[in-house]
């Protein structure tokens, strides 16, 4: 079993208490230069590994960064979070990870825990929490927040334009000469969706910068599971909904309703075409490929730790400007006469 050197165990070597130990260690306080020299031999000898998180906690920090996000199993989520463990890398802090799987109150009790442990700053990741919770928290300490945009906060969001996203999305299946577009949204999740309520707002532009009337039946809500993906196509089949093609709110609908299209007898894109949305790498494997609207998530990550880490080293930090774009692969094709 291997050996666990204490201060205790370097005191004793050096001759001299743990207290003064702790001044050489934090700096805390004079030393003469011979005994200096002496507990620095000691500690060499021993090969002492100072308890960082001991002298943080001394110093009044954790080194640890907060993050609250809703379902680290959702692919999304997942490539943000794996961006910010990447940005804290070769750095002193470490990321810990609360969920709050889009409920105001589960959120509001994952930030209080978070709070309890003393993190020096928060990342939130989307999310239900109110803005005005969030303007005060950031009151107390640094504060950053992906995948949303929250009023007062502009300087410390990142986030693309899911507007012009779901514009983008739409717009390409109209240039394709698709007329009968249904849209599945992400709503049931949240009534509070921000990114399933933009881009439905690009959605709906762009339908109405063509001439066409979106029909009631046309926009099916659901939860961003390829499931209700699944669901939703359902019941437009059930319905009878004439469609040519889909616009789901994100990738795993979008499989989802390819699933069902294919369960109906219905190919892709012969039948019905289908776009998504995030480019998760996996669309680019799906049968057929799909095409999508990429979000740069694990980017996003990246530049939420190194804002986080500037404004907590209070440092000036130039955010980058976040974008997304069409990516057109063969689940979309020209709508056939």
């Amino acid at each position: 079993m291997a050996q666990f050197i204490t201060v205790k165990d370097v005191a004793r070597e050096a001759g001299v208490s743990t207290a003064t130990i702790s001044r050489v260690l934090n700096n805390t306080g004079p030393v003469a230069q011979e005994t200096r020299e002496r507990i620095e031999a000691a500690i060499e000898k021993l090969n002492y590994q100072p308890n960082v998180v001991a002298q943080e906690l001394v110093r009044g920090r954790s080194s640890v960064i907060g993050i609250l996000t809703q379902h680290s199993t959702a692919p999304f989520y997942g490539d943000i979070l794996n961006g910010i463990t990447d940005g804290l890398q070769n750095t002193t802090y470490q990321p810990l990870f609360a969920h709050g799987f889009w409920s105001t109150e589960k959120e509001r009790a994952a930030l209080q825990v978070l709070i309890s442990r003393r993190v020096d700053a928060l990342i939130v990741v989307s999310g239900d929490v109110p803005d005005e919770d969030l303007i005060r928290l950031s009151e107390k300490l640094p504060l950053v927040v992906v995948a949303r945009e929250v009023p007062g906060l502009e300087k410390r969001c990142l986030h693309v334009d899911n507007v012009r996203g779901g514009y983008l999305a739409t717009r390409h299946l109209l240039d394709l000469g698709h007329r009968k577009i249904v849209h599945i949204t992400g709503y049931q999740l949240s009534p509070h969706q921000f990114d399933a309520r933009d881009r439905l707002q690009g959605y709906r532009q762009a339908m109405q910068e063509a001439g066409i009337e979106v029909q009631p039946e046309w926009v099916v809500e659901g939860n961003f599971t390829e499931e209700s993906g699944v669901q939703a196509v359902d019941r437009l089949i059930q319905q009878e909904v004439q469609f040519t093609a889909v616009f789901a709110g994100n990738d795993q609908m979008a499989f989802g309703a390819r699933l069902a299209l294919h369960q109906h007898g219905l190919m892709v894109p012969e039948a019905v075409s289908v776009v998504g949305y995030d480019d998760l790498t996996v669309s680019r494997y799906a049968v057929p490929p799909l095409t999508t609207v990429r979000q740069p998530a694990h980017k996003m990550g990246v530049t939420a730790a190194k804002l986080t880490l500037s404004l907590l080293g209070k440092s000036r930090f130039v955010m980058p400007v976040f974008s997304n774009e069409l990516v057109v692969r063969k689940s979309t094709r020209k709508l056939q006469r």
